[in-house]
């Protein structure tokens, strides 16, 4: 569902004379979007401009919404353990680990850690280290071998016929050949002779 912007404080070009200013270029980036949105901007092609997709540009609205300017920058995360995830967000996250992610809106064909880590943040607003991130997958159930990725686009009925018809390269051995070869592996032997055994 599409949030509106209600803080209606700055207009479009405040909003893009800011971003030019400010020094965080993640600020910048989510005061450009909405900039965009306030000039009518479709909330996919905006987000898509600023480098986001469209869950994250809505996240970033409510934040907007609620705080103005000062809410499109990152928490600091205090010293001490380490940013808690709700069971909420737990939950979504594993949604995302089962379901995989979309090669078109995330840019990438299966999770790593590092990409988990940035749509938590992005998402949830929680910074964390890779490390974290795996404990919390791994406390899941999740392990973190993976199968390969397979292209979206791939046939796999094709795949699966090329596999049966793919040549034997080495012909069976017999076992009749094999136990020969290995009786023979010494040579000829010679007969011994009657007297050297007496």
């Amino acid at each position: 569902m599409t949030v509106k912007i209600i803080r209606m404080h700055h207009g479009a070009a405040e909003l893009r004379q800011q971003a030019a200013q400010h020094a965080d270029s993640k600020v910048t980036r989510r005061l450009l979007a909405i900039a965009l949105v306030l000039d009518g901007c479709n909330r996919a092609d905006a987000a898509r401009c600023c480098g986001m997709d469209r869950q994250t540009l809505h996240d970033w609205v409510i934040r907007y919404n609620e705080r103005g300017i000062v809410g499109l920058s990152d928490q600091p995360h205090g010293g001490g353990t380490s940013a808690k995830l709700t069971d909420a967000e737990k939950a979504e996250l594993a949604r995302w680990v089962e379901n995989g992610p979309d090669p078109k809106e995330d840019g990438v064909v299966r999770w790593r850690l590092a990409d988990l880590r940035l749509r938590i943040r992005d998402r949830f607003f929680v910074l964390m280290d890779e490390r974290s991130v795996g404990r919390i997958i791994k406390a899941m159930g999740f392990s973190h071998i993976s199968v390969r990725p397979r292209h979206p686009q791939a046939d796999v009925a094709a795949q699966e016929a090329h596999k049966k018809t793919l040549p034997r390269w080495l012909p069976k051995r017999s076992r009749h050949r094999r136990a020969a070869s290995l009786l023979n592996c010494g040579g000829r032997t010679k007969q011994g002779s009657v007297s050297k055994a007496a």
